[in-house]
């Protein structure tokens, strides 16, 4: 039976997709580089890697990578064209779906906007292993349903109060309105893996006393000259400086995203490809 059902499967052309959303609350803290250099270093490993632009109405994953653009996701919402039509080609030979730059109307779509552009995942002809959703600063109705729709949450967060404090936001909203508990913790920019850990433990200490939600520290990335080089260049660290500290912190990431399991079942709410899910 399972072989049968596995082979239903293949026949249909339906993909187990692995969604991991990347956010953090306060905005400045690295959350597209971390998006963009895991799902490179994932390209480098030979997944097959979709990258959304969650940022509504900022986006900038094209401009970090220096990618020319004629259509975005706007023009997908006005009924203009289909997700596939607007997928651009990055490094590593990852995908991308644009968002838009300076336009208010994408950042005050209504849930049920929300819930449209994540159910048109499902939708997709083109194939792929791993989906990340760089999503946006803050905690909006946006953020939180991108967010909630993913399988996998990783939050970056940085050693100052007012990350900490956002992300403690983050998880707190997430985990009392939204039914999502468990949080993969970045913590970025730190001069040494103490501090990273101290940095973890900073958080860890109010999330026990005060959320039902389970931690993890997946990735320490430190703090790198060479990060400022690459920007300027438009390319990301792993790209530009493969050797370099904070490539390797986050070809290393990008190995335990890719091992990490696809969920079985159903979380019991809005998910990207939840039609693909609930077939297997």
């Amino acid at each position: 039976m399972i072989d049968q059902a596995s082979g239903l499967r293949k026949m249909q052309g339906l993909q187990q997709v692995k969604v991991v959303a990347v956010s953090g609350g306060k905005g400045g803290v690295g959350k597209t580089n971390t998006s963009l250099n895991t799902a490179i270093a994932l390209g480098q490993l030979g997944k097959r890697v979709l990258v959304l632009d969650a940022d509504l109405g900022l986006a900038n994953v094209d401009v970090m990578l220096g990618l020319r653009v004629k259509r975005n996701l706007s023009h997908v919402l006005s009924g203009e064209c289909e997700l596939d039509d607007i997928i651009i080609e990055g490094p590593a030979g990852i995908k991308i779906i644009p968002a838009t730059s300076g336009s208010q109307s994408m950042v005050d779509l209504t849930p049920s906007e929300h819930a449209g552009l994540i159910r048109a995942f499902s939708e997709m002809k083109t194939q792929f292993d791993v989906l990340i959703v760089d999503t946006a600063a803050g905690i909006s109705d946006m953020v939180l349903s991108f967010t909630r729709a993913a399988q996998d949450v990783m939050l970056v967060v940085c050693d100052e109060p007012t990350s900490i404090t956002d992300c403690y936001a983050l998880m707190k909203l997430l985990s009392r309105d939204h039914g999502v508990f468990k949080f993969k913790v970045v913590a970025n920019m730190v001069r040494s893996p103490k501090e990273g850990q101290q940095l973890f433990a900073k958080l860890t200490k109010v999330t026990d006393r005060f959320l039902d939600v389970a931690i993890e520290l997946v990735a320490v990335i430190p703090y790198d000259e060479n990060m400022r080089k690459s920007v300027r260049k438009q390319q990301v660290i792993v790209e530009a400086y493969p050797q370099s500290p904070a490539s390797l912190a986050y070809i290393d990431l990008a190995k335990k995203v890719s091992q990490w399991p696809i969920p079985k079942q159903a979380s019991g709410h809005l998910e990207f490809f939840i039609e693909q899910l609930l077939a297997n």
